[in-house]
């Protein structure tokens, strides 16, 4: 292939914009900009940091010397949208809108393609997102909760995750369409998703169900959290912020660094190695229920994520699931790189990209 598509990726996060830019699969230059507290507190919804966000975006690039008539296409993480396939969408007036709505919630997320559509407008280009984490492609039984009034719903790390399952299937010289795998993500949030022939059929929602993380809170004894809600101790908006923001090791130590963690116990923390061993029990639970939605078919086991990094964490879920199949570790995310192949593979005409309606 030659070196001519040249693409802009855009990443949003909740402190930082990183970009990367790309031709074909060589990396040219990634950025992180960084964005405080004090610089966001002024703005009561995440998108009103669109304008802000952007132009420290095209200060960067200029700081880089890009020249933006140079490229081939910009893609925007995906944010919290309806549920769809996973794969490339071309972004269109009607994603945008319900971005801009942020009717399943509100992320950093949502400005990914809102910020490439921009960019891509004004050059003529199309713009794309890629596998957003409202990917489902749950398969019916897996909706079922055991109560009628609530449906288990996917939101996952599809992108980093659908990204890593791609390269380990290329690496035993197989297509991501013909294997079956479990997935781990390791990260702010725990998500476990078995993948069949090129689908996520099932996932714990990392906001709300499976093993804790960072700072939530997982999967907790249904009764014991309904009566802490009638406790009258917390408010609504309380609760909420424990499950998502400040459950998890952050409720135990105040730290959201598992780093910070492992230090402690490494300093003889007692409640340190009961926690983080507690951590590596519950992900190696889920990937034992993942592997029985693929009935024991296996390819891989593959970890993903920041956390990934430990030796400890890896280890102690390796010794429980290592008999289900081989373990693949492949730390950190690489969004930026996953978002540009992803646009990628449509334009050099891989893929079609997919139509959000």
């Amino acid at each position: 292939m030659s070196l001519k598509n040249r693409i802009l990726a855009i990443n949003p996060g909740a402190t930082s914009t990183k970009i990367a830019a790309y031709e074909d699969e060589v990396l040219l230059f990634k950025q992180t900009v960084e964005h405080s507290g004090q610089d966001l507190e002024g703005f009561s919804k995440v998108f009103d940091q669109y304008q802000y966000r952007l132009d420290l975006v095209l200060e960067a690039l200029k700081e880089e010397n890009v020249n933006l008539d140079t490229l081939a296409a910009v893609v925007g993480r995906g944010g919290l949208l309806k549920p769809l396939a996973g794969g490339t969408y071309r972004v269109n007036e009607k994603m945008l809108e319900d971005l801009k709505k942020a009717e399943r919630g509100e992320h950093a997320s949502n400005l990914g393609a809102v910020m490439a559509a921009n960019l891509a407008e004004k050059l003529n280009i199309p713009a794309f997102i890629v596998d957003p984490v409202s990917v489902d492609e749950m398969e019916p039984v897996a909706r079922i909760s055991g109560l009628a009034d609530i449906e288990r719903i996917s939101l996952s790390h599809a992108l980093n995750m659908k990204a890593v399952a791609r390269k380990v299937a290329a690496a035993i010289g197989k297509k991501y369409e013909d294997v079956n795998l479990v997935v781990v993500h390791l990260g702010t949030g725990v998500s476990v998703t078995p993948h069949k022939k090129g689908k996520m059929i099932d996932v714990n929602n990392a906001k709300a169900e499976g093993p804790f993380s960072p700072d939530r809170c997982g999967g907790l004894p249904a009764d014991q959290l309904v009566k802490l809600c009638f406790s009258g101790k917390y408010t609504y908006d309380e609760l909420k912020e424990m499950l998502i923001s400040k459950g998890g090791l952050y409720s135990y130590f105040g730290t959201k660094d598992a780093r910070e963690v492992e230090a402690m116990a490494a300093g003889g923390d007692q409640q340190a190695n009961i926690v983080l061993d507690a951590l590596a029990y519950q992900v190696s639970k889920e990937i034992g229920a993942m592997a029985a939605v693929l009935e024991g078919d296996v390819d891989r086991i593959v970890l993903t994520g920041g956390i990934a990094y430990s030796k400890r964490i890896v280890e102690a879920i390796t010794r429980r699931v290592k008999f289900i199949a081989p373990i693949e570790v492949v730390p950190g995310e690489e969004e930026l790189e996953s978002l540009a192949f992803g646009a990628l593979r449509v334009i050099s005409g891989e893929e079609e990209a997919a139509a959000y309606y």
